[in-house]
């Protein structure tokens, strides 16, 4: 065998060790960082029973009227990630922030993430705390979810309060996702590695420094969950079965929109929604998706002033 070649063979195996041997690291670090991660993390809200399991739910404040705040897909903490918004309203309102299966601080669930489970799991939840009359209001696909549950219970929901939420009729929701990559990227700990050189989505924002370490263990902890892949899985049929659902005329509806979007369509598809319902508003905010992180007094402020505007028309 030639010298070069020889060479060339021992320099692959020193490469194809060295890989195997990063791989390994990152999965080992992986597994042990879950379980360190774990016990750091810091319990908040209450467990309520939701069909044989336990949902994360978190009140805060004693106002006569009750909002029920519902996430956007994926968000990792809702709780946590609504609490600006949460210390806005708490004053005025009962807050009731819910945290689905496979979010938060709450269980996974084996159960299809259709919208007909998820609707009636968080209807159960509002049961076990003897809720049963109240405004919802959520962010993003909270737009799909919602407009399925206020049809189904229409009698307990007074209002209907939309951040930047989803509508069903929105264009590109067939796309098909990567479901089998992503797995391997939780199960192998590459994830972790990804989102620990990945800029803090919370940096700047009116999160304190502990809220933010609480988020980024949390995020690491439902990261592409099997509940979480699952819910990714059934987006497309759930809006594919969404198409025909709006709002019942007769419901209030106030729509915050970021307008911070790519997509030209954005804007009026939620004016559609708007003028679809008797009182239907909606206001634009020059921002991004998460409208919340960085306009909750301005949601709280324009929320409180429509509520009021509803109760003076229905003197």
């Amino acid at each position: 065998m030639k010298k070069w070649l020889r060479i060339l063979l021992k320099t692959l195996a020193v490469i194809l060790i060295l890989i195997v041997t990063f791989i390994a690291i990152v999965y080992i670090v992986n597994v042990v960082s879950n379980k360190t991660d774990q016990k750091k993390i810091e319990a908040y809200g209450q467990l309520v029973p939701v069909d044989g399991k336990h949902m994360n739910v978190l009140i805060q404040g004693e106002g006569e009227e009750t909002v029920v705040l519902l996430p956007g897909y994926g968000t990792a903490s809702p709780v946590l990630d609504f609490k600006p918004l949460i210390d806005e309203l708490s004053p005025y309102y009962k807050v009731v922030a819910i945290e689905p299966f496979g979010y938060g601080l709450s269980d996974l669930t084996d159960k299809d993430r259709t919208t007909g489970n998820i609707v009636q799991e968080i209807h159960e939840a509002l049961q076990s705390l003897n809720i049963d009359r109240y405004i919802l209001m959520g962010h993003s696909i909270t737009g799909l979810y919602g407009v399925d549950y206020v049809s189904k219970y229409r009698d307990e929901v007074t209002a209907f309060i939309g951040i930047d939420t989803s509508v069903p009729t929105q264009g590109g929701m067939d796309v098909e996702f990567p479901i089998s990559k992503f797995k391997l990227l939780k199960n192998s700990g590459f994830a972790r590695l990804m989102l620990k050189f990945s800029p803090d989505p919370y940096e700047g924002l009116p999160y304190d420094e502990e809220t933010r370490k609480q988020m980024n263990l949390i995020q690491l902890k439902n990261m592409f969950n099997p509940s979480i892949l699952n819910e990714m899985e059934h987006i497309s049929s759930n809006f594919k079965e969404g198409e025909h659902m709006k709002y019942p005329v007769d419901l209030p509806l106030l729509l915050f929109v970021g307008s911070d979007n790519l997509s030209e369509e954005w804007v009026p598809l939620h004016e559609e929604q708007a003028a679809s319902v008797e009182n239907g508003k909606m206001v634009v905010f020059d921002t991004s998706h998460y409208v919340h992180h960085t306009k909750s007094k301005e949601i709280a402020e324009n929320f409180r002033q429509f509520m009021e505007d509803m109760k003076e028309a229905s003197l």
